[in-house]
């Protein structure tokens, strides 16, 4: 990803630390932005920002919890402070709870909304404000292809990411004449520690991957390239939607 479209630009990524979150950032990079690294693992923080500058942009490590508003704040003020400014933000942090709901205790299902989805509205307040007042910016939310489904044992993951989906397009709407555009990305099954447990698990992977056309999970890789086009001008004209890439598991 080097075609320099996002030259001159900044953005922070959430999650940043791994798996999608790590490929975006790079991707960003490789297009010619600063990153802002947001996670609270600053071990894998500067790990990742060693790969961006090696990519000839600059990085800044900025330990987040993305549930505590005040740590949210100094994050896009560090940001803006520390490297010249904001044009994008990507909410990727999210964790997962497969717990079915009549063993699951209100704790668990608060965790997956406080990370899912207060931690999306907390990043998007904070960074929203600064890219309203300059008139521009891009936020790129990671949602999930569980919005659309049904899933035993996940009835706050997928409710926690249908309200991410809803909230991109209400979001999308309010700032559009702002000229700030707000989408989505819907990855399904994705090679990352989020799901490690599952594949470790030969016989759930195999039933997993039974319901999914292209008969494999997709790698983070793969997401790098739709980050990019809701990151960068291509999307000027795209606000609210989502893209949906899972192998095509949701069009079953």
């Amino acid at each position: 990803m080097t075609d320099q479209t996002l030259s001159g630009r900044t953005a922070i990524v959430t999650g940043a630390g791994r798996g999608i979150g790590r490929v975006a950032a790079l991707a960003l990079a490789g297009a010619g932005a600063d990153v802002a690294l947001a996670s609270r693992s600053k071990d894998q923080l500067e790990r990742v920002a060693g790969e961006v500058e090696d990519l000839g942009r600059r990085a800044l490590v900025v330990p987040t919890d993305v549930t505590d508003r005040e740590a949210v704040e100094r994050l896009v003020a560090r940001t803006v402070e520390g490297l010249g400014g904001l044009n994008v933000l990507v909410n990727n942090s999210g964790t997962i709870d497969s717990t079915p709901l009549l063993e699951q205790d209100p704790e668990q299902w608060d965790r997956v909304f406080d990370t899912n989805v207060r931690g999306t509205y907390l990043a998007t307040r904070a960074a929203g404000a600064h890219l309203v007042a300059q008139g521009s910016g891009k936020v790129v939310n990671i949602a999930s292809n569980f919005a659309f489904k049904g899933v035993p044992g996940h009835a706050a993951y997928c409710a926690s990411k249908a309200a991410v989906v809803s909230f991109t397009r209400t979001m999308a709407v309010e700032w559009a004449p702002h000229n700030v555009q707000v989408n989505a990305l819907a990855p399904g099954y994705v090679s990352t520690d989020l799901n490690a447990e599952l594949r470790d698990d030969e016989e759930a992977q195999s039933k997993v991957l039974r319901s999914v056309p292209a008969r494999r999970m997709g790698e983070p890789e793969e997401m790098a390239p739709w980050v990019l086009l809701l990151a960068g001008p291509a999307s000027d004209f795209m606000t609210g939607e989502t893209i949906v890439v899972d192998g095509g598991q949701a069009a079953r």
